[in-house]
């Protein structure tokens, strides 16, 4: 029987709705089911989450990962430059999407409604593929207020509209490069800069190849100083996902509970290291209900005790991320 992902509450109640999506997921979404069979593996013989195989996220690339109860002209694409194939993520439901986009936030930050939302991205019109931009959507939609916009175009009326709500709650979500161009817009401004004490800023990674790299610790530092708040947190997804985690400081993730990250052994792809070390991230997003809910990342990480980081990419790995939204 399917369970709503939503109501999952225990690891018991995950283990089993894991177990339902695999054995769904096997039966109805073809690709997946030539890799399980590829690889030689019962789908009978599956009967813990540690057991499922993990799709490459690079399948995205070429081939069509969704569930053939469903056909889909509406899709998500991953930015890229024009060099690399563009993972492409068609969806069956936007409404587990939106569900998870709202309970998610909800859990972790606050309810839509009560914010105001400001983007240092593009609008949903000028990137109508990107799932990023569909969700700052989607939370500026239910939040339903005047002030709500998009503004990486034009950094003065952006300057001009915080000095405006200075006593509102305001989530600013911003790629990280664009987030540094922002501050350095301001620094002239810095004897009259001023922003909310309620003001959260929400990064949503995005620094290759715009400005010099540094670490994630060393970035929120910047962002705390310049922003003039503790409340710097970040958003973890990515194109082939419906799930989101989000750290509320110290570079560390927390999940909702229908998603779970495990760290893969990278010299062997179906073990899995102690909590501490360093591995590859393997995500389980039950949200992926019509493609599929185990995918396999080119992203490294470790997990401590109920969060885990994210330490960068696998060597070799294609060029991705949401800095390149805007190139």
């Amino acid at each position: 029987m399917k369970q709503n992902i939503f109501d999952i509450q225990t690891e018991s109640d995950f283990e089993t709705a894991c177990l339902e999506t695999f054995r769904y997921q096997y039966e109805n979404v073809e690709v997946y089911r030539k890799f399980v069979d590829y690889l030689n593996i019962d789908p009978s013989s599956i009967k813990q989450v540690s057991e499922v195989p993990f799709l490459p996220i690079e399948i995205f690339k070429n081939h069509l990962v969704l569930d053939s109860n469903f056909s889909s002209e509406q899709y998500f694409q991953s930015s890229g430059t024009t060099q690399t194939n563009r993972s492409k993520h068609y969806i069956a439901d936007f409404s587990l999407y939106e569900e998870s986009i709202y309970k998610s936030f909800e859990q972790f930050i606050g309810k839509p409604e009560d914010y105001i939302f400001l983007g240092l991205l593009p609008n949903y019109s000028e990137n109508p593929h990107s799932s990023l931009i569909y969700m700052i959507d989607y939370l500026i939609k239910r939040s339903d207020k005047p002030e709500n916009g998009y503004f990486l175009y034009n950094h003065q009326e952006l300057f001009d509209l915080l000095q405006t709500l200075i006593d509102k709650k305001v989530i600013l979500f911003g790629v990280s490069f664009a987030l540094l161009d922002f501050l350095d817009f301001c620094d002239p401004n810095s004897q009259t800069l001023q922003f909310s004490n309620t003001l959260t800023v929400i990064e949503t990674g995005g620094m290759k190849g715009r400005k010099e790299e540094m670490t994630k610790d060393e970035l929120l530092k910047i962002f705390q100083n310049g922003f003039k708040t503790e409340k710097i947190y970040s958003e973890y997804s990515m194109t082939e996902l419906l799930s989101q985690a989000y750290s509320l400081g110290e570079n560390t993730y927390k999940s909702p509970n229908w998603m779970r990250i495990l760290i893969r052994n990278t010299e062997d792809p179906f073990s899995y290291v102690e909590d501490g070390r360093t591995g590859a991230i393997n995500i389980i997003d039950l949200a992926n209900r019509h493609s599929c809910s185990f995918i396999a990342t080119q992203d490294l990480g470790r997990i401590e005790n109920d969060t885990f980081q994210v330490l960068g990419r696998i060597d070799h790995s294609d060029i991705r991320g949401c800095s390149l939204l805007v190139s």
